[in-house]
């Protein structure tokens, strides 16, 4: 008789919606991440993104981030460090906090997303004269 009616499926778009904090924060999240998924928070990270995981949907599909609330539209890959990386693309099973191997050294430097294209981007100084310089014509008399 369940395979007649839908009652599944609509009592499980429900429960989606309602572990995503109801039909407006459901609505926002689905306009920005284009896609509604229930899952256990496993980390945070020190930029605000967070980590989920849920076995019952496909393998590759199971791991995935939000990222924090602050950037809105304007999220990028960059903005992932790196051993979170390495968690969410199943190069390992362990979590950042519970992997023992995992270096941590006073000289390793703080992730930072990568900027170019923005204000912050790195642009080298040159003293070098160009080899190409631009063409002027000549104005008409």
């Amino acid at each position: 008789m369940s395979k007649i009616f839908p009652f599944n499926k609509i009592t499980t778009g429900l429960n989606i919606i309602k572990a995503n904090g109801g039909p407006l924060a459901a609505f926002k999240k689905l306009f920005r991440q284009d896609e509604l998924k229930i899952g256990t928070l496993v980390g945070t990270d020190e930029m605000g993104n967070r980590y989920y995981e849920n076995n019952l949907y496909f393998y590759g599909r199971n791991r995935w981030v939000e990222y924090n609330e602050k950037v809105f539209l304007d999220y990028d890959a960059s903005q992932i460090p790196a051993e979170w990386y390495g968690w969410l693309h199943y190069k390992t099973d362990l979590l950042p906090y519970n992997d023992p191997s995992r270096p941590k050294y006073s000289w390793m430097a703080k992730h930072t997303e990568n900027l170019t294209g923005t204000s912050g981007q790195y642009v080298p100084y040159s003293s070098v004269r160009p080899k190409i310089e631009a063409w002027v014509p000549s104005k008409k008399c």
